[in-house]
């Protein structure tokens, strides 16, 4: 009994002095975010609830371990039931409640799956394609496509040598030229794929993260609430060759009036983008034919 004593003193001690020590870290860190869209909040939430579940197990299971090793230890004299050795109803017992557990956490966990894969009722698809190193995103049935790549201020302070301060740069690798515009409280499909090497896009804060891969054509949906716009950053979470880590993810949500006025912005650029591209002009030679070349519009 004073060995015990001694034993939990000695811990509860070190869990006291632990936790008065000053906060070397944000703790909210160690845990995933709760994200912006009610997607990320359910994935969160059955994150939580597993923990939870999981911690109850652990100090259940190694509390009746402990206990049994400080208790029934053979320097007290304990000796060893030997009829627990075959014990049916105990056999029984630790099979039927582990499968009832998982069968209650199963149940839950399906639900939340389905609900990731369904992609029905969406209001804009964007197909986003991977490259080394980039990213491009074609809002489909718009005509509005753009590539989105690591900012100029980020790319020049990487360089070996360059004499610049990283610190200097805001959101330093974590920026592009171009990011990715979406509207809030609306579904979005994403179409994701790749034109070289496997990719992975991925930003915390929707909770979701699809590969794209060449040759394939994967696909996940998201939805930013409609009283959270603002800038969301992410990353290629595959190693995608030897620039993978400068290839940010940087999602700008707007509200849906802004969002359109945004696209139909866009749409202009792009229409402008297209008359003023090479035309066909037709040109009569001196023998009476005619020669086509291409020359750009004014």
């Amino acid at each position: 009994m004073a060995n015990s004593k001694k034993l939990l003193a000695g811990t509860t001690g070190a869990i006291v002095a632990a936790a008065s020590l000053p906060a070397r870290a944000d703790w909210s860190l160690l845990n995933m975010p709760v994200g912006v869209s009610e997607l990320s909040r359910e994935i969160y939430g059955m994150h939580m609830l597993i923990l939870w579940i999981c911690v109850v197990i652990a100090i259940f299971t190694f509390g009746a371990m402990i206990y049994a090793m400080v208790k029934f230890r053979k320097s007290k004299g304990a000796v060893a039931d030997m009829s627990m050795l075959h014990n049916t109803k105990l056999e029984i017992a630790w099979t039927i409640v582990p499968v009832f557990i998982l069968v209650g956490m199963a149940i839950p966990s399906v639900d939340k799956l389905i609900k990731i894969e369904d992609t029905t009722g969406s209001e804009l698809t964007i197909k986003v394609t991977g490259y080394q190193w980039f990213w491009e995103y074609e809002y489909l049935g718009t005509g509005v496509s753009f590539y989105s790549r690591l900012d100029e201020a980020s790319n020049e302070a990487r360089q070996l040598d360059s004499g610049l301060d990283p610190e200097a740069v805001d959101h330093y690798l974590r920026n592009v030229d171009n990011p990715m515009v979406v509207p809030t409280g609306t579904k979005i499909r994403l179409l994701l794929t790749a034109n070289d090497v496997n990719h992975a896009w991925w930003v915390p804060d929707f909770g979701m993260k699809r590969d794209a891969i060449p040759g394939f054509i994967n696909e996940m949906w998201i939805s930013v609430d409609a009283d959270k716009p603002g800038t969301y950053r992410g990353q290629c979470a595959e190693l995608c060759g030897r620039d993978h880590g400068f290839m940010p993810i940087v999602v700008v949500a707007k509200p849906r009036a802004e969002f359109d006025a945004w696209l139909a912005g866009e749409q202009v650029k792009a229409q402008q983008a297209s008359t003023g591209a090479a035309t066909t002009v037709r040109v009569e030679t001196t023998d009476g034919g005619e020669s086509v070349r291409l020359a750009k519009a004014e």
